[in-house]
């Protein structure tokens, strides 16, 4: 088979230059770890426990996986600076990490894929097990999805007659203190899907950074029109 397309595009740019007008020049020659860093930032998260390496050493040891050839630290650090802490920069926009200074596409991505990956294994255990018995469960789930929005986000937790989550769906997005949603709809769908209850909930960007409590609501209830407010 074909060899497969790396994940993250770590080739070296060329030069524009050309020497003896046929050999490019390299615009950067690998950078060899002659001190053993990146050995050693390797080892101590593999051999240590959760709290082996810093905030900005985890940073600094997923953007190695995208630029191998790049001192990274002052890059970890510059993001720490500005995104308050390690969950704020693995939640900020993948547009805005791309555009941050000494950032780019291949790095931004290899910030995003670890809030991926968190919120497909938060996600799988909310699905395990019903909704009521496992709440701090639905809370972390919703948490490493909406606690660092910039906007206010209204997602409907759709469930059967186990408490069991059906469907997880966005139904607003707004801006930083409210978010329209449109109960017909709400309601309509979770006919379509014959589910027995619901579960409404909101973040609250202007303030809190966590979720709002999640309410339960009966499909068969008739809520009042209007709109979410943070």
């Amino acid at each position: 088979m074909p060899d497969q397309p790396p994940l993250f595009d770590d080739s070296p740019r060329i030069s524009p230059d050309v020497v003896n007008d046929a050999v490019p020049v390299v615009a950067h020659a690998p950078i060899h770890d002659a001190s053993g860093h990146r050995t050693r930032l390797r080892q101590r998260l593999l051999g240590g426990g959760a709290e082996a390496l810093g905030d900005h050493e985890v940073i600094e040891l997923l953007l190695m996986q995208a630029v191998p050839r790049r001192d990274m630290k002052p890059l970890a650090r510059s993001l720490l600076q500005r995104f308050g802490s390690l969950a704020g920069v693995l939640q900020a926009d993948p547009r805005t990490l791309s555009l941050h200074p000494g950032m780019g596409e291949a790095t931004a991505a290899a910030l995003r894929v670890v809030t991926v990956a968190a919120t497909r294994m938060a996600r799988q255990k909310v699905r395990e097990a019903p909704v009521i018995a496992s709440w701090q469960a639905l809370i972390d789930y919703l948490t490493i999805d909406m606690a660092h929005l910039t906007v206010e986000r209204v997602r409907v937790l759709y469930l059967n007659t186990r408490n069991m989550l059906i469907l997880d769906d966005l139904v607003g997005e707004g801006s930083i203190d409210e978010a329209a949603i449109h109960p017909r709809e709400v309601i309509r769908r979770a006919l379509d899907l014959g589910a027995v209850a619901l579960i409404l909930v909101h973040n609250h960007p202007s303030g809190s950074p966590s979720p709002a409590a999640p309410t339960s609501r009966s499909p068969t209830a008739s809520p009042r029109p209007g709109a979410c407010s943070g």
